[in-house]
């Protein structure tokens, strides 16, 4: 049996509520700490919706853990007194005909692998199908109905409800000024009210703000700001989810990706690209060549937004490990301390699993899904696959 450890875990966003969650269950003393309310407004979680889909290009290990992810989405709504993930399906989008090599030729063809049944799609029933899209210029694609998106603010709202409930103590508008150490291990927090906060280990899931406090992951980690833009067109008939699923557009040259309109008639248009590097602290402002970007975009894609008036705008920063995949592992060279971090901008869609992940890396349990977030250095730069989105 586990011994029972008390551990703190820094940061509310869905890497750290989940595993406050998860290890509460499993019967350690848990306090989370947030440097806001919760859900925080800066956090990478914060927002109407993030995109929920398994398609992956070729990389198998992801579309696994997503499809088990989706089972546990489905038992939340069918748990939860609203249900909070929108099946509306994913349309991934491609000007000239899918290729092998290609993310969206090759997420095709691992869907069909797994027993799933995307619909191929042409100009004719792109335009009979989702008429807001502009047909000529797509030529290929298909739609994925094992899909959707998730309204996150409110998903991180309802995690801390449960994590609450099983126990955690949460502590809300508590910064963590740094690290407490002695000459072996992480022995706890120095707390923004000048209290030093002790654990057995301490969990640091804190997204972009991570390599503030551990210059360790300031090697492996940037921080990046990506462009967010929320419209409401006239024609909201033409966005709603039956005939305007998630989507992606030649994501992989074009970073252009968005959702459904919501009850209020609110259209969401995101982009995944090299976005530019900030400071944590930078404020979530969107320069005017980033709408203009976007609605450029638009124009030649969904013309019936391009001109849709701009209710607001935001960017979402990233916290981008070296290679896109996540960091979950203890420290190599200071025991106690654990990250659950490098988000990456495409975590939030394994939110139910992500929790149990960390908390057998806490408690040294194997994890078949692990093995690919564990420590390791910066090796050669590659550009990392633009599926790889949150949304």
């Amino acid at each position: 049996m586990q011994a029972r450890q008390s551990i703190i875990v820094v940061g509310a966003g869905v890497f750290g509520v989940t595993t406050a969650l998860e290890l509460a269950r499993r019967g350690h003393t848990l306090t989370l700490m947030d440097p806001g309310p919760i859900p925080h407004p800066r956090a990478a979680s914060t927002d109407i919706s993030k995109a929920v889909r398994m398609d992956y290009g070729s990389d198998e290990l992801y579309m696994s853990l997503m499809e088990e992810a989706l089972t546990v989405w489905d038992q939340w709504n069918r748990e939860w007194p609203e249900p909070l993930y929108h099946e509306d399906g994913f349309l991934v989008l491609s000007p000239g005909e899918m290729k092998p090599g290609g993310f969206e030729y090759e997420s095709f063809q691992m869907l069909q692998k797994h027993g799933h049944h995307p619909q191929r799609l042409n100009p004719v029933t792109l335009k009979s199908q989702f008429p807001a899209w502009n047909a000529e210029k797509y030529g290929d694609g298909y739609f994925n109905p094992r899909a959707g998106w998730g309204e996150s603010a409110k998903v991180v709202e309802r995690l801390v409800h449960m994590a609450r409930t099983a126990g955690v103590i949460v502590r809300e508008n508590l910064s963590v000024v740094r690290l407490c150490e002695d000459a072996k291990r992480i022995t706890g927090v120095l707390a923004s009210d000048g209290e030093r906060y002790k654990a057995d280990i301490v969990v640091l899931a804190t997204g972009t703000w991570s390599p503030l406090l551990s210059n360790c992951l300031a090697e492996v980690i940037t921080h990046v700001a990506q462009p967010i833009f929320y419209f409401r067109p006239e024609q909201v008939h033409l966005y709603q989810g039956g005939h305007f699923p998630v989507w992606a557009a030649d994501l992989s040259k074009t970073g252009w990706y968005g959702f459904p309109a919501t009850k209020d008639g609110t259209v969401k248009v995101s982009n995944h690209g090299p976005g530019r590097k900030v400071h944590p602290d930078d404020k979530r402002e969107t320069a005017p060549e980033d709408e203009a970007w976007c609605r450029s975009f638009l124009r030649g894609s969904l013309p019936s937004l391009a001109d849709a008036p701009l209710a607001s705008s935001r960017t979402c920063f990233y916290c981008d490990s070296w290679d896109g995949n996540f960091y979950i592992d203890y420290d190599p060279d200071r025991p106690g301390l654990v990250y659950a971090t490098g988000g990456s901008g495409h975590a939030f869609k394994f939110t139910p699993l992500l929790g149990r992940i960390v908390a057998d890396v806490v408690e040294r349990k194997p994890n078949s899904y692990a093995g690919r977030f564990a420590w390791r250095p910066r090796g050669r730069e590659t550009i990392k696959e633009q599926a790889r989105y949150q949304g």
